[in-house]
């Protein structure tokens, strides 16, 4: 149970008020508190806002199940951007999917290993559009991953699973992602997009995929443009998904570049700080 939050902002941030047709938010760090909850305002927003025609997206380098599991109360009011971008799916359909070659995802499996080997306490997980694939299954390293993977296999060798599409390899590093995994991933730049999607989290997919593109396949297919547009974030893996969207915000919280691309600040997300927001800039009615 999350402790009651302040009231929206006042006075209200626009005026005359935009007319938002859809608003994704990042999960950790944005949506969710510090102890990793969703704030109780969320769910008859969420509610609000689909009665309003308004559409919410979740929009985080989590797995779709993971976040079907979170927002199972309302999965039909809201739309699912997965695996930073590369998953998008609407009542059980997808929308768009930027899959790896199958070729990429061994040769990155490899990497990961070697580093592994090289000393770097790390792990790669495999993300299918059905499963993630796992062959490190120690406790330490299994409870990081359940975290965010919440269909998730056991394998003896992730280079043998070939009957799943992969939408990208995620490595957790006990360290820095930032300061060691990512360095150590350089040679795929050219080739692929190698991002920083958490404190301890690497993500590798193709070029073509990030959430903005996500966001940009949701407009296209729902009719609706940048203009109406609302988007959150707060660490690297945000970064294109401040350019698909006029109303732009970073969390109070938010690593220094993302603030430096977003063209807003909302509170933190401790702060409850995204519906706080909402509820100020559609002027929603506050209830506790």
């Amino acid at each position: 149970m999350t402790s009651p939050a302040p009231a929206p902002l006042d006075p209200a941030l626009f005026d005359p008020r935009p007319d938002i047709r859809l608003i994704a938010a990042d999960m950790d760090g944005t949506l969710l508190d510090d102890f990793d909850e969703l704030h109780d305002h969320l769910w008859p927003m969420v509610r609000e806002l689909s009665r309003r025609g308004i559409v919410f997206c979740p929009a985080s380098g989590r797995q779709y199940g993971n976040l079907l599991n979170r927002f199972r109360d309302v999965a039909d009011d809201v739309v699912f951007i997965a695996e930073n971008g590369t998953y998008v799916v609407r009542r059980g359909a997808e929308i768009s999917s930027d899959c790896l070659e199958p070729d990429a995802a061994r040769r990155l499996v490899v990497a990961v290993r070697e580093l592994a080997a090289s000393g770097v306490d790390a792990g790669a997980v495999l993300c299918g559009k059905r499963s993630a694939y796992i062959e490190r299954n120690d406790p330490p390293f299994r409870a990081e991953v359940d975290k965010y993977y919440a269909r998730l296999q056991v394998v003896d060798d992730l280079l043998a699973v070939d009957d799943d599409d992969v939408l990208k390899v995620a490595v957790f590093d006990f360290g820095s992602a930032e300061a060691t995994t990512a360095p150590a991933l350089a040679n795929f730049r050219d080739t692929h997009r190698v991002v920083v999607s958490g404190r301890h989290w690497v993500d590798v997919m193709n070029l073509s995929a990030n959430k903005g593109e996500g966001i940009r396949h949701l407009q296209q297919a729902l009719g609706i443009t940048a203009a109406q547009t609302m988007v959150f974030g707060d660490f690297l893996n945000d970064l294109e998904m401040m350019d698909a969207a006029e109303y732009s915000f970073a969390m109070e919280n938010a690593h220094p570049e993302l603030r430096a691309r977003a063209r807003y600040l909302a509170p933190s997300n401790a702060e409850n700080g995204v519906v706080r927001t909402i509820s100020s800039v559609l002027g929603l009615a506050w209830t506790s």
